[in-house]
C-alpha cells in the first residue's frame, strides 16, 4: 500500500511494462500457456480468477479489462517473481490483483487519450531508454538473457517503452507544462512546517460494497476509541493496520514533506496538534487514524532553499492536477469496477 502521491510517483506505477490497446476488446488467456496455468493456480486461492470464466474486472467506454489481462500484465511485470503470488492469502492476493487492475485501467485511459492527440515519440528516445535499461541490467548481453528468461522480446520491450514515453509526453503536455509557482506561494510555503512524522492505522475500503464499508468503519471506530483511551498506538497499528509499508514500524511515517501524501492524510498530519490523535480520516484507500508524532520547520535561509521549494511546490501542484485529471477522465470514460464474484 502506498499512500504517497504526486505525478512522478504515479507515473512510476503507471509506466510499467505492458501494452495497452484503445480498442474495446477482451483479452482471453490461451490454454497451455504460462499465463493460463498461473490463472488456474491462483484460482485455487480465489476461484473468480479462473481463466475459463475470465471475468471483467473494469469496464469503460473504450475497453473491458478481464482477469486474464490483469494476470498477463502481472506476469510481464513480475517475471519469475510471479511465483510468489501463489503463496499469498486470499485477502492479500485480492488486494494485489485489484491494485494491478486499477493501474492497468488507468494506463489504458491515458493511452486512449494520448492516441487522440498529436503527441509522438522519437525513435532515438526509445533507443536511448532501451540502452539505459540494458546498462542498468549489467550490459546488453545480461539484459538479453533477462528478457529471454522472462519470455519477453526486444521488440516487446521497445513497444512498451514507446507507450511509456507517449504517456509521459502526453501528461507533460496537458498537466506539467501548465503548472506554475509564484513567489507568494514560495514565501508562504517557507513559513510553514516543512515535514511531519505520524503513526497511522489504515483499514482498506477500495472496491468494497457499502455494507462492507459500513462494517469497516465500525471496526475503525472501535480502534479509535481504544487509541483515544490510551492504548499504545504503535501496538494497535501493528495489530490492525493494512498498510504493509508501515505495519512493522507501528504505523510510522517519518519526516515526509508536503505534497507527498494524499490530500486528506496530509491535511491531518500538518494541521492537528503534535501529540494528538485524529478522528477517522477517509481517503481513496480507506479509513485512517493518525497520531501526530512531530513536525519540523525549515532552518535554512529562504534564498538557499528557493529552488528546492519551487520544485517541491511544482511536484505538489502537478500531483494534485494529475489526480483531478484522472478523476475526471474516469468519470467521462464511465469506468466501472466490478467486484470479483
Amino acid at each position: 500500500m502506498q499512500i504517497r502521491k504526486g505525478l512522478p510517483c504515479v507515473l512510476m506505477i503507471l509506466l510499467i511494462i505492458g501494452s495497452c490497446s484503445p480498442k474495446k476488446e477482451e483479452v482471453t488467456l490461451q490454454k497451455n500457456t504460462p499465463a493460463y496455468q498461473l490463472a488456474k493456480d491462483l484460482a485455487a486461492i480465489i476461484p473468480a480468477l479462473d481463466p475459463d470464466a475470465n471475468q471483467v474486472m473494469v469496464s469503460a467506454k473504450s475497453f473491458n479489462l478481464t482477469t486474464g489481462e490483469v494476470i498477463q500484465f502481472m506476469m510481464t511485470n513480475l517475471g519469475s517473481r510471479v511465483e510468489q503470488l501463489k503463496t499469498l492469502d486470499p485477502s492479500t492476493l485480492l488486494q494485489y490483483i485489484e491494485r494491478n487492475a486499477q493501474v492497468l485501467a488507468d494506463r489504458k485511459l491515458i493511452m486512449t487519450e494520448a492516441a487522440k492527440s498529436d503527441i509522438s515519440v522519437a525513435k532515438e528516445d526509445i533507443d536511448k531508454a532501451f540502452n539505459m535499461n540494458a546498462q542498468n541490467a549489467g550490459g546488453a548481453e545480461k539484459y538479453q538473457e533477462f528478457l529471454e528468461a522472462n519470455g519477453t522480446s526486444v521488440d516487446d520491450v521497445k513497444k512498451s517503452i514507446e507507450s511509456d514515453l507517449l504517456m509521459q509526453n502526453f501528461l507533460d503536455s496537458i498537466i506539467a507544462a501548465n503548472v506554475t509557482v509564484t513567489d507568494d506561494e514560495l514565501q508562504t510555503t517557507y513559513g510553514l512546517d516543512k515535514s511531519a512524522s505520524v503513526r497511522h492505522i489504515l483499514l482498506l475500503t477500495e472496491n468494497k460494497t457499502d455494507e462492507e464499508k459500513a462494517a469497516i468503519r465500525k471496526q475503525m471506530e472501535d480502534i479509535l476509541a481504544r487509541a483515544k483511551a490510551g492504548e499504545d498506538f504503535a501496538d494497535l497499528a501493528r495489530e490492525f493496520t493494512e498498510d504493509p509499508g508501515s505495519k512493522e514500524n507501528g504505523g510510522l511515517y517519518e519526516d515526509f514533506t508536503r505534497g507527498t501524501m494524499v490530500e486528506q492524510f496530509e491535511d491531518a498530519a500538518f494541521n492537528l496538534p503534535v501529540g494528538s490523535i485524529s478522528d477517522l480520516v477517509e481517503t481513496r484507500y480507506g479509513y485512517h487514524i493518525l497520531q501526530i508524532v512531530d513536525r519540523k520547520r525549515e532552518t535554512r535561509p529562504f534564498e538557499e532553499v528557493r529552488e528546492e521549494l519551487q520544485e517541491q511546490l511544482r511536484q505538489q501542484k502537478t500531483g494534485q492536477a494529475f489526480v483531478a485529471y484522472m478523476d475526471d477522465l474516469r468519470q467521462k470514460s464511465d469506468v466501472k469496477v466490478n467486484p470479483l464474484q
